[in-house]
C-alpha cells in the first residue's frame, strides 16, 4: 500500500481503462466504479455460492454473512496483497450429506466444517514457514487429481435423486445452463449456472412447484440464523479429506493470480491457506458452510483486468448487506429439486472434471501401473461410495477413497523402488 492498509493509489483519472490496460491490486478506479466491479464479483460467486447451502440445507443468509467475514478476514491476513473473494466451498457438501444421512443433524455438520478449518489453518503455518514444496511430495498430481475428482462424482446418486423430482425443470434448467454458456461471451457466458438456475427457476413456477408462503412471512431486515457447533468426533473422517481439496484450491488460485497479475505470490500461499483455514473455521463455530477461494472470481479478474484489492472489500460489504435482509434468504430457499438436479448433473460433474484437469495439465504419465492403479481403485471406491464403520466412526467413500490414494500411490511407489521395478528418480509426472 502506498501509505497505509487501506489507502489504494488511483489508476490514472480513476475513470478509463486504456486497451490492455491493468489495475493493480495496490490501485483502484474511482470508488463508484470500484464498487460496481465489486457488484459484478458478488454476482459472479453468486449462484455456486448460494447452492452450497440449498444443497445441504444450511441457511442461505447465514452463509452468505460468514463469505463475507470470511474474505474481509483474508484481505487483511493478506494484507490486500491479494486479491479473492472467499465463497461457499463444494468439498463439504459430500461430508454434510453423509452427516444428514446419517440423521446427526446441522450442528454436527458445523463442528466437522470447524475443524476442517482449524486443520487448514495449521497446514497454513506449516507452509508459511516450511514451504509449500511437501505438499507436492505428499499429494503429486496423481493423487490430488483423484482426490478433487471423486469430491465431485461421489454426489452423482443425489443429482438423480433431485432430478426424478421435476425431471422436465431439471432438463430445462441444465440446457439453459449449457446454451448461456456457449451462446454468450464474457461475463454472461461465465455467469452460466446463475442465468440457468434463474430460467429453471421461471419456468418452476410457471408450473406452480414453486411455494412462497415462507417468503412472505420473513422480515425484509434482520440478523441471519446463528447455531453453534456439536462435537461429534465420529464424523470427523468424512471431513478431513476436504483439507487436501482446500489446499488445492487454494494452491490453486494463488498460481493463477500470480500468472494473471505477474507477481510473486509464493510466500503469500501460506497466509492464503491461514486465512481460508481460520475463515472457514469461525463459519463452522457460526452455522455457515465452509469457504475457499473462488475460480468464478478470478473470470472477473480476467475480463476486467482490474485486480484491486478494493474491489473485493466491495464485493465483502454488498455481501454482508444481502445477509441481512432474510427475505432474500427465503427466496433462495424456494429454489425446488428439479431446479437443483438440473444444475448440479453439470456442475457436480464439473467439480469430478477438475480432477480429471490436474491430470491432464501436469501431463500425469497413465502408461505407468502405479499411476492408472492408484486413480482407478480411488474413482471406484469414491463413486460408488464405498462405506463402512470402525468403532462406531462411519467412513464414506471420499474418506476411503482419500486413504487408499495416498497408501496406494506411496506403499506401490517405495515397494516398487525397493523392488527394482521402479528408477529409483522416477518422477511422480511425465
Amino acid at each position: 500500500m502506498s501509505s497505509g492498509l487501506f489507502t489504494w493509489k488511483l489508476h490514472g483519472d480513476g475513470k478509463t481503462l486504456k486497451p490492455g490496460e491493468v489495475v493493480e491490486p495496490d490501485e483502484r478506479l474511482s470508488w463508484p466504479r470500484t464498487a460496481g466491479i465489486g457488484a459484478q464479483h458478488v454476482i459472479a460467486m453468486f449462484g455456486a455460492t448460494f447452492l452450497v447451502p440449498i444443497l445441504t440445507h444450511f441457511d442461505p443468509s447465514t452463509t452468505l454473512f460468514f463469505t463475507a467475514m470470511s474474505t474481509a478476514l483474508f484481505l487483511l491476513i493478506n494484507k490486500n496483497k491479494l486479491p479473492s473473494y472467499l465463497g461457499s466451498s463444494f468439498g463439504f457438501i459430500a461430508p454434510i450429506a453423509a452427516v444428514a444421512s446419517a440423521h446427526k443433524g446441522i450442528a454436527v455438520a458445523s463442528f466437522g466444517i470447524m475443524v476442517t478449518g482449524l486443520l487448514l489453518a495449521l497446514v497454513g503455518v506449516l507452509v508459511h514457514f516450511a514451504g509449500a514444496k511437501w505438499i507436492d511430495k505428499i499429494m503429486p498430481p496423481v493423487v490430488n487429481g483423484a482426490i478433487v475428482a471423486i469430491i465431485g462424482f461421489n454426489l452423482a446418486p443425489s443429482v438423480w435423486t433431485n432430478f426424478q423430482k421435476a425431471p422436465d425443470t431439471a432438463v430445462v434448467t441444465l440446457i439453459a445452463v449449457l446454451l448461456i454458456g456457449v451462446l454468450f461471451r464474457g461475463l454472461i457466458g461465465r455467469l452460466n449456472i446463475l442465468l440457468g438456475v434463474l430460467v429453471g427457476y421461471a419456468y418452476a413456477c410457471a408450473r406452480g412447484q414453486v411455494d412462497f408462503k415462507a417468503v412472505e412471512s420473513a422480515a425484509w431486515v434482520g440478523l441471519p440464523q446463528f447455531h453453534l457447533p456439536q462435537a461429534d468426533f465420529s464424523i470427523l473422517a468424512m471431513f478431513i479429506p476436504v483439507v487436501l481439496v482446500l489446499v488445492a484450491e487454494n494452491v490453486g488460485h494463488v498460481k493463477s493470480v500470480a500468472q494473471m497479475t505477474g507477481r510473486d505470490y509464493d510466500n503469500q500461499i501460506g497466509t492464503a491457506l491461514m486465512a481460508d483455514g481460520i475463515g472457514t473455521a469461525i463459519a463452522g463455530f457460526g452455522g455457515g458452510s465452509g469457504t475457499t477461494t473462488y475460480g468464478e472470481n478470478i473470470g472477473v479478474m480476467a475480463s476486467t483486468k482490474v485486480y484491486s484489492t478494493a474491489a473485493y472489500w466491495c464485493a465483502a460489504a454488498f455481501a454482508l448487506i444481502l445477509s441481512l435482509c432474510p427475505k432474500f434468504g427465503a427466496v433462495i430457499n424456494t429454489i425446488p429439486a428439479g431446479v437443483l438436479g438440473g444444475v448440479t448433473t453439470l456442475l457436480y460433474g464439473m467439480i469430478g472434471m477438475i480432477g480429471v484437469r490436474i491430470w491432464v495439465d501436469n501431463h500425469v504419465n497413465f502408461d505407468k501401473p502405479v499411476n492408472v492403479m492408484t486413480a482407478a481403485v480411488t474413482m471406484i471406491i469414491g463413486i460408488a461410495d464405498f462405506t463402512f464403520a470402525v468403532s462406531g466412526v462411519q467412513f464414506n467413500g471420499i474418506a476411503i477413497g482419500t486413504i487408499v490414494v495416498l497408501v496406494m500411490y506411496h506403499g506401490l511407489k517405495a515397494i516398487g523402488k525397493a523392488t527394482g521395478t521402479i528408477a529409483k528418480d522416477d518422477p511422480d509426472v511425465l
